[in-house]
């Protein structure tokens, strides 16, 4: 995947370095900072229609209606919209495996699967990771965090410097990993703990202590009460339609059938562990915002008896929004890309981590539903909050691209001075600008029903 890879030749530091500085040459730092929309720009609109053809239907109000909600929803749902932007621009070729859609609420809280650590702070979302520029993620998500600071009425010097504190954490954890050993660099891990020193108000703390608090919480144990119900004697994933709904005889069927084919991606020790659970309910369910309307089942299971679930996802994987742009990946199967970026970039992976091919050759990932998860509100942020939040994201976003890219060339690029932090953070007020557009685009077309929106849902 670097350039230390693709060839098998293991290039000394200095020549790395180099590497990295010339790249300077393609895109200059400071450049990164002047955006101007291609004149050719796709229309976001049609970008999500097209995005929707594969996607249930009955479903595609309620992407619409969350996406239209505010500038940030529809950020976070315009992955492929933003794809396209970041292409239409010079790059440095310092490839890393991308998240692909690091935006501040892809971040998240999780127990590692061994529980020995404190709860880790890591992305969370994987689903259109992808082999591409290291740049296209830290912009991505300096642009949230420029487009959260408007939402939450800071001033425009507060929306630069949330902006800026992503680029300038992300360049200077790089910087510091460059100089560490790979064992090092693949052990390294951020504690959810550092959370709270970073919140400088009262109320803050508390909302991140009690954030904390509910992640431990967040248990397929704790989740038995509040996601199962007794019928006629036996537990059944209730119902919320249009968010959760029975699967459905055929539905169900089909799930039983990619549950033994799921189970062989799983090691040997996993598949031990996964025998140990019988398969009790599946439910259809709605999850996020950009991913509204893709394929998407929750599956209870049972262990030693009914009071010893687990409950797994299995969510429709479909061509990462970078493909189009980017020279071909590794995986041709979606669910793999999926599950190998994520295994790739966490600093700890879920047990049940896995994919498989579905009906009509459809590919699927499987993954752990509440185990010990939880997020930050962004949304109730003050300026300092946002910006310490901000930079522990650009930390944790430069710790996943580590594992994975030549850091010693990318921390070579990105350098010393702060020209990099300044130039994304200017690029990301920018972005917002044309999000806000973009936004109001999505607004237009649900009133004229060019698109059907569900709002509140």
């Amino acid at each position: 995947m670097t350039a230390v890879l693709r060839t098998g030749v293991t290039a000394t530091p200095a020549d790395r370095a180099a590497r990295g500085r010339a790249a300077r040459k393609r895109v200059s730092r400071s450049a990164h900072g002047t955006w101007i929309p291609a004149a050719d720009r796709p229309d976001p609109v049609g970008v999500l229609q097209r995005q929707g053809r594969d996607r249930l239907p009955e479903l595609l109000p309620v992407r619409y209606g969350r996406m239209a909600a505010s500038p940030a929803a529809f950020l976070r749902g315009a992955a492929a919209v933003m794809a396209a932007d970041l292409a239409a621009q010079p790059h440095t070729g310092l490839t890393v495996q991308l998240c692909g859609d690091a935006h501040l609420l892809n971040f998240g809280l999780y127990a590692s699967p061994e529980r020995a650590r404190p709860l880790l702070f890591d992305l969370a979302d994987f689903d259109e990771t992808y082999p591409g520029p290291f740049e296209w993620d830290v912009k991505r998500l300096a642009a949230s965090a420029a487009v959260a600071a408007r939402e939450n009425g800071h001033k425009e010097e507060h929306a630069f410097a949330a902006a800026r504190a992503v680029a300038r954490h992300y360049r200077e954890t790089m910087r510091r990993l460059a100089r560490q050993g790979e064992l090092t660099v693949w052990y390294e891990h951020v504690d959810a703990d550092l959370l709270l020193p970073l919140v400088r108000s009262g109320r803050g703390r508390r909302r991140a202590e009690a954030t904390l608090t509910r992640a431990r919480r967040r248990t397929s144990l704790h989740a038995l009460g509040k996601l199962v119900e007794t019928v006629d004697g036996r537990p059944r994933i209730v119902r919320d339609p249009p968010l959760l709904e029975p699967a459905g005889t055929l539905d169900t069927a089909s799930l039983r059938k990619i549950f033994h084919d799921y189970r062989s991606t799983l090691s040997e020790e996993r598949r031990l562990l996964l025998d140990r659970y019988r398969f009790v309910d599946a439910a259809r369910k709605v999850v996020g915002v950009g991913s509204v309307g893709t394929r998407c089942f929750l599956v209870l299971l049972a262990g030693r008896d009914a009071g010893d679930p687990l409950f797994l996802q299995i969510k429709q994987a479909g061509r990462s929004v970078l493909e189009e742009h980017l020279p071909s990946g590794p995986y041709l199967h979606p669910g793999r890309r999926v599950v190998a970026g994520q295994r790739l970039m966490q600093a700890a992976g879920d047990l049940f981590l896995g994919w498989t091919t579905g009906p009509e050759g459809r590919a699927f990932y499987w993954r752990q539903v509440r185990d010990v998860k939880g997020s930050a509100d962004v949304a109730g942020m003050g300026p300092a909050d946002l910006r310490g939040y901000a930079g522990l994201c650009g930390t944790a976003l430069a710790r996943a691209h580590a594992r994975s890219g030549d850091r010693v060339a990318i921390a070579a690029y990105l350098g010393g001075a702060d020209t990099f932090d300044r130039a994304l953070a200017a690029f990301a007020l920018r972005y917002a600008e044309r999000t806000a557009a973009d936004h109001a685009a999505l607004g237009a077309a649900v009133m004229a029903g060019v698109v059907p929106a569900a709002p509140g849902v």
